[in-house]
């Protein structure tokens, strides 16, 4: 018998990516001194995301392999947080039994008796059992479990639905249109469809069916529900390797980064940057033409899609593969033109900071007049994380072209704009402004 479920199986694979992911970013940090302080950030998050994976998966190999079967719920097999008794005398767990009700069923779902009336009586004497057994097996519910239970049951009924909604996908177009706004609701206001999609491999098919010919000439409207599915889908961690490793889906959000209503082109960068959360995904992603057509939904400058195209290209770019593909899609042209426009700054600062790791990039900055920018936001910022990745970048800057020091030292006689920074910024930010101030003061005629 195998000894782990498919979703022990899932959360240990989860686990495993996590890790290489951390591994990855440690690293960085290790062999890098003046590594950007968004990587720090990343992996204390992916750390966090670790933690969370084994307590779940703890206590989840506890509830299955401890429970007794009479503290489970008939409905959903799982324990009971808050005991009922029905009308015909079996015990469910209240949010389970409540929705059944609240669906317009009129039966027992155990014994298909004909209620003779719906009062919910408490089980007083299981529950007290069941927090007797909680404290021996020091196994601590939720204080809000109902609200999750609610949200996290799957039912045959939302099967059903979930089924149905799939299937009016192939018929015409306004059942599509019908269908498609029902599960661009359904999955964001319900966690547990989110859940449900995972359970079936013909489910991304038939949800992306109606764009199998193309984004061209579909109707805008089938389009942006579609799309803003996927993106409500991504969001549940066992849904980002099937989305990313399935055929369809990344030349998909492709096409509708390049077509559909900017909400469409939005939702689409933004389901990118949910997927690749993962290395294995940003490595699929990478190798695609996404990096060019985020990098030209963000050229473009829509407010409401340059955020998320952002997004997306930053986390890409946290493997170094990706960096070189960014680079050679014109993105620190792109980049810095939006910042001397005073747009995104620290987003798109966070970016460059990550590229410039990448030789082409610093030399590309230091033509296209990036230095006397930066000096100016590290004066005018109020932000303390975008004067150190000004700083930094300036140090790479200035320490692989020998060429831009007169600019240093030009901006430093007439604004002294790293010695303030030397005696006001971060500890990194401090640092890198000493180490420019020393080589100048070391090296009178460098710059002149």
């Amino acid at each position: 018998m195998n000894r782990f479920s498919k979703a022990q199986k899932e959360a240990m694979a989860m686990a495993l990516e996590s890790k290489d992911k951390l591994r990855g970013l440690l690293n960085i940090i290790v062999e890098d001194d003046d590594f950007p302080v968004e990587v720090a950030n990343e992996a204390i998050r992916t750390l966090s995301a670790i933690k969370d994976l084994k307590l779940k998966r703890s206590l989840s190999q506890n509830l299955d392999e401890l429970v007794p079967p009479e503290f489970r719920c008939p409905i959903s097999r799982e324990l009971m947080r808050d005991p009922v008794v029905l009308a015909t005398g079996q015990t469910y767990d209240r949010p389970l039994i409540q929705r059944w009700l609240n669906e317009g069923h009129r039966t027992c779902p155990q014994t298909q008796q004909v209620l003779s009336h719906t009062i919910l009586t408490p089980n007083y004497l299981v529950q007290d059992m069941i927090s007797q057994w909680c404290k021996e097996h020091v196994i601590e519910l939720p204080k809000s479990a109902q609200d999750v239970i609610d949200e996290q049951v799957i039912t045959d009924a939302d099967r059903g639905r979930l089924n149905s909604l799939l299937c009016k996908l192939s018929l015409s177009v306004p059942h599509q249109k019908e269908a498609a706004k029902e599960l661009r609701r359904l999955t964001k206001r319900m966690p547990s469809f989110r859940i449900l999609f995972g359970e079936s491999s013909d489910a991304i098919p038939q949800l992306l069916s109606p764009l199998s010919t193309g984004t061209t000439n579909i109707h805008p409207d089938l389009h942006e529900d579609l799309i803003t599915t996927v993106l409500n889908l991504s969001i549940h961690d066992d849904n980002k390797k099937k989305f990313a490793e399935d055929s369809m889906t990344i030349p998909l959000l492709i096409d509708s980064l390049k077509s559909g209503t900017i909400q469409t082109r939005s939702n689409a960068a933004a389901a990118i940057f949910t997927l690749s959360a993962f290395d294995t995904n940003k490595q699929l992603i990478g190798k695609s033409k996404a990096i060019k057509h985020l990098i030209d939904l963000l050229e473009e400058g829509h407010p409401l899609a340059m955020k998320d195209a952002a997004s997306a290209v930053f986390s890409l770019c946290l493997v170094h593969e990706n960096k070189g593909r960014t680079v050679r899609e014109g993105a620190v042209q792109v980049i810095l033109n939006k910042i001397m426009d005073h747009i995104l700054v620290d987003e798109l600062l966070a970016i460059l900071a990550l590229l410039s790791s990448h030789p082409k990039a610093v030399e590309e900055m230091g033509d296209l007049g990036a230095v006397p920018f930066l000096l100016s936001v590290i004066r005018e910022s109020t932000s303390e994380q975008s004067k150190e990745n000004c700083v930094a970048l300036l140090h790479t800057i200035c320490f692989n072209d020998k060429t831009k020091w007169k600019e240093i030292r030009e901006d430093e006689k007439a604004n002294s704009t790293l010695c303030k920074l030397a005696q006001s910024g971060t500890s990194r930010a401090k640092r890198k402004a000493n180490n420019i101030l020393d080589r100048l003061n070391k090296s009178p005629s460098l710059g002149k």
